[in-house]
């Protein structure tokens, strides 16, 4: 079993050095070559752990591509010109945007599609839904092509770091191993200097818990100077916060149900909250414009969500009309993704607010 192995792995690794960093853990977690949760399944769906919004309607996707369609025209109808996805699931979004894509015509015969993507078994069902696509492991090895991607709850799965202040200053939360289980620990000594924390967040109270993520900023500053140099656009969309923030918002999720992250490494998704502000604080470092982040609900309602649902359900059977009217709900209600999730936009610098951003 890829638990057992990982577990096993774990407990040798933190026996040999010591307590691991909590960031180094959570990327063990998801992404060790032969154990990692990534690496090992498809989580997606009612089988899986959990549901992401191109798999709860159709209308997703094709917003997204239209969006996308309208910054490609919007920059001169670039060709040729990357079309790029990074952790694209199931291959269910893109599949969906290329079908809107298809209504502007040379768009889809311009682009390349390029999907960044560590899981054999994602893979084998993207290439079922994209089958056109070429394959990634990382940002860089991107082409130097105009640059047009979407990034939906990719970065909520990059490692954090996270520290805690205490009497000594900020340390660093680590994962050991006693009483036959995995737990958080202190490192016993501050980090150097609290510089990689936001300005606000440095001088919370004793006891809080701070987050940064180094491997978001550095993606989302080279998206950004791809863009800047090369034109294109791009849209991040996942859970998270617009400013800044001390918090812990480390989970897991297994069976669709909120888990302990420290439970059973590799058996399941273990995510945080993305820190907005600094996504976009990297992207204006990258030379490139970033817009928002706004919420997800107000973005697809700028879109047109709500007559693209209305023209769905006008051909529809009673039962396929109640899916539609869920789905948009879920999309789009406070209560559901429309609060939750934020939009963060990126365009080459001084391009005027896209769609969903006014």
């Amino acid at each position: 079993m890829s638990g057992a192995g990982l577990r096993d792995h774990l407990i040798r690794l933190i026996g040999e050095t010591g307590p691991l960093p909590l960031s180094h853990y959570m990327a063990l977690a998801l992404g060790h070559p032969e154990h990692g949760y990534y690496i090992t399944r498809d989580p997606l769906g009612r089988a899986g752990d959990f549901t992401t919004a191109p798999e709860v309607s159709q209308m997703f996707g094709e917003l997204i591509g239209l969006w996308l369609a309208d910054r490609w025209i919007a920059g001169g109808r670039p060709a040729p010109f990357a079309l790029a996805e990074l952790g694209p699931g199931r291959g269910t979004l893109m599949a969906d945007a290329l079908r809107a894509m298809r209504t502007v015509p040379g768009m889809v015969e311009a682009a390349s599609v390029h999907f960044v993507e560590t899981s054999p078994a994602l893979r084998e069902a993207q290439r079922a839904r994209v089958p056109e696509a070429q394959w990634h492991v990382s940002i860089g090895e991107l082409p130097a092509l105009p640059l047009f991607l979407i990034a939906n709850e990719f970065f909520d799965a990059l490692p954090v770091t996270q520290y805690q202040r205490t009497e000594r200053g900020w340390c660093e939360r680590c994962v050991d191993f006693r009483d036959g289980k995995f737990v958080p620990v202190l490192a016993p000594v501050a980090a150097a200097n609290d510089k990689a924390l936001a300005e606000n967040v440095r001088n919370a109270p004793i006891g809080s818990i701070a987050e940064t993520c180094p491997a978001a900023t550095a993606i989302a500053e080279d998206i950004a100077a791809r863009i800047a140099h090369h034109g294109g656009a791009a849209l991040i969309i996942d859970y998270g916060y617009v400013k800044s923030a001390p918090g812990d918002t480390l989970q897991a999720l297994r069976h669709h149900r909120f888990a302990d992250p420290f439970d059973a490494p590799g058996e399941a998704d273990i995510t945080a909250h993305v820190d907005f502000e600094a996504l976009a604080h990297a992207v204006r470092r990258g030379g490139a414009a970033a817009h928002g982040p706004v919420e997800q609900g107000p973005f697809l309602i700028a879109l047109g969500i709500a007559a693209r649902a209305e023209r769905l359900a006008r051909n529809a059977a009673d039962p396929q009309k109640r899916e539609i009217e869920t789905a948009l709900a879920r999309l789009t209600g406070a209560e559901e993704m429309g609060s939750l999730f934020k939009v963060l936009g990126i365009t080459p610098p001084g391009a005027g607010a896209p769609a969903g951003f006014a």
